[in-house]
């Protein structure tokens, strides 16, 4: 019987890459086409080209860790779609496959700032602002992710939105094969390079407005103090935050139900791994 010479391996290794690699691209571009035919579609819009560059990951490089940054105005849906995706990949029975860093953990510290003001209404008159970038710790978060990444534990802070009080190493965040990171700015020019896929979430202003007002009593803020925060968060989104949609691989519909949100991710999941944990061929 003749042996492969070691050329000859390599090629055919490389043609079975490229047959996974298109099936996995059928896969997903099944799961988008019967999305489109919803009333209510998940996928608004999708880059052709981040569908390849995914396909090519699961295969070539199906050992390295995924950040996975989901971006959007406040109250459009970011933390529903991180729970529900999160929910779909523990049905795949992988331990440690995700790890959910949230951008709100990482305001930093303004407790002194609403104390020496006395109230919100008085802080925000100061032209203090909760919705820059300035006011998180994009630093910090930075480095947690590629920590992380790196196969590294980290403590990440926890912050109090009635107090606005931040503590510092606060919860244990454990590596792992996904990382979900959701806020206003995962999004923003100092984290983009070391993103693998960027989300953007798209909710419609009057509902974004109606969900904002009813989280923002549960945060302590009501009355005079909300709108003038809301005011705040509407001119800095349209500065800050509606520009990153432009660079998402993937705009998402803010407006779907969690259960559809879980079953869509579910899907592009088995779109995946049906083809990434196909043992039948080796070489």
């Amino acid at each position: 019987m003749s042996h492969l010479s070691q050329d000859e391996i390599k090629q055919a290794k490389k043609i079975v890459s490229m047959s996974k690699i298109s099936q996995i691209l059928e896969n997903i571009r099944h799961v988008i086409a019967n999305d489109r035919k919803q009333k209510q579609p998940l996928i608004l819009r999708i880059n052709e080209g981040f569908i390849f560059n995914i396909a090519r990951k699961a295969i070539q490089q199906k050992d390295s860790t995924f950040i996975m940054s989901i971006a959007g105005e406040s109250a459009s849906g970011k933390t529903t779609l991180v729970k529900n995706t999160a929910k779909a990949c523990i049905k795949s029975d992988t331990n440690n496959i995700y790890t959910v860093i949230c951008c709100d953990d990482y305001y930093k510290d303004a407790s002194k700032e609403l104390n020496d003001a006395g109230s919100y209404e008085k802080l925000f008159e100061s032209g203090f602002s909760f919705d820059t970038p300035d006011a998180i710790d994009l630093d910090l978060m930075k480095e947690h992710l590629l920590s992380l990444k790196e196969g590294r534990e980290i403590y990440c802070p926890a912050y109090d939105f009635v107090t606005c009080v931040s503590k510092k190493d606060a919860v244990l965040k454990k590596p792992a094969k996904l990382i979900l990171n959701e806020g206003l700015y995962v999004l923003h020019e100092k984290l983009r390079d070391i993103i693998d896929v960027k989300i953007y979430v798209y909710t419609p202003f009057e509902v974004i407005k109606d969900r904002w007002f009813a989280r923002a009593t549960s945060r302590g803020k009501t009355g005079l103090a909300a709108t003038m925060q809301f005011h705040d968060v509407n001119q800095t989104a349209f500065r800050h935050i509606r520009p990153t949609m432009d660079i998402a691989d993937v705009v998402i519909n803010g407006m779907t139900t969690q259960e559809y949100i879980e079953q869509i991710v579910r899907e592009l999941i088995d779109a995946i791994v049906s083809v990434t944990s196909d043992k039948n061929i080796g070489l």
